[in-house]
């Protein structure tokens, strides 16, 4: 597979759909770097990568801090010569309603899982428009559309990813950069196995939980993270050329129906 030769993509996170998604793009034949604030996420992806002989690097930085992604972002044009995909996965999971949610809290969500889509951008898209455009990709969430309750931060986080997206799908439309976001619902992810603890305490039995977060989905399961990977492939690829201010759900039919029994 070499549906990504000679591009260079940059991706945001290092676990979950982050890693998945870098590891499918670097199969693809991409040059990759991934991000990431965890360094035994750091370290994990980057040993897969090298078993499976890919060009993926791996470094640390804290999406939330310009001057942090600013290096990073002047380290892979200055590595790899140049940029023409970003995916921002890079998010938090914090829980709580608006009451128990600390300003400190909430705040924090919206720089690391928005903010951080800025920050990319900004340092990102000036190597974009140097290469004749490209694409971006952002990972929101099905709880952007409609939610669960006590995650106020985490909702309000994900449904601003939509409309960034829309902004920065007509901002960048001229410079041939397409930016599309994808909402999954639950995926075999860190932060799911977080939900699962936070709803069943931190003994849960992750398979059992998962089987009933599964259960609520009409396809009968949750995701796994490659499958994700595969649909960021797509919308990152030349065969998406048309396709640009959009959310594109994948959440096993989760949203396509009514609670009410």
């Amino acid at each position: 597979m070499d549906d990504f030769k000679h591009r260079i993509a940059l991706v945001t996170g290092t676990s979950g759909i982050a890693g998945a998604i870098a590891l499918r793009l670097a199969s693809g034949g991409a040059q990759v770097v991934a991000l990431g604030i965890d360094e035994a996420s750091n370290q994990a992806l980057a040993e897969q990568a090298k078993r499976s002989g890919l060009d993926l690097a791996v470094s640390r930085a804290d999406m939330s801090e310009a001057d942090q992604v600013e290096a990073a972002v002047a380290a892979i044009v200055a590595r790899c010569g140049g940029l023409d995909v970003i995916v921002n996965a890079a998010a938090i999971h914090p829980y709580g309603d608006a009451v128990a949610t600390s300003p400190e809290t909430f705040l924090q969500c919206l720089k690391v899982n928005v903010g951080s889509i800025h920050l990319t951008a900004h340092f990102g898209v000036p190597a974009m428009r140097r290469r004749g455009g490209g694409a971006i990709v952002n990972i929101s969430s099905v709880q952007g559309h409609a939610c669960q309750a006590g995650v106020a931060a985490y909702v309000a986080s994900k449904g601003a990813i939509h409309a960034l997206t829309r902004a920065m799908a007509l901002d960048f439309a001229a410079d041939r950069i397409r930016v599309v976001s994808i909402s999954p619902g639950s995926v075999r992810t860190p932060i799911l196995a977080l939900a699962a603890r936070t709803l069943d305490g931190p003994d849960a039995d992750l398979d059992a939980v998962f089987a009933r977060f599964g259960a609520a989905h009409p396809i009968g399961r949750i995701a796994e993270p490659e499958e994700i990977a595969e649909l960021a492939a797509f919308l990152a690829s030349d065969r998406a050329g048309f396709i640009t201010g959009s959310d594109h759900r994948i959440d096993g039919g989760l949203s396509a129906g009514l609670s009410v029994r």
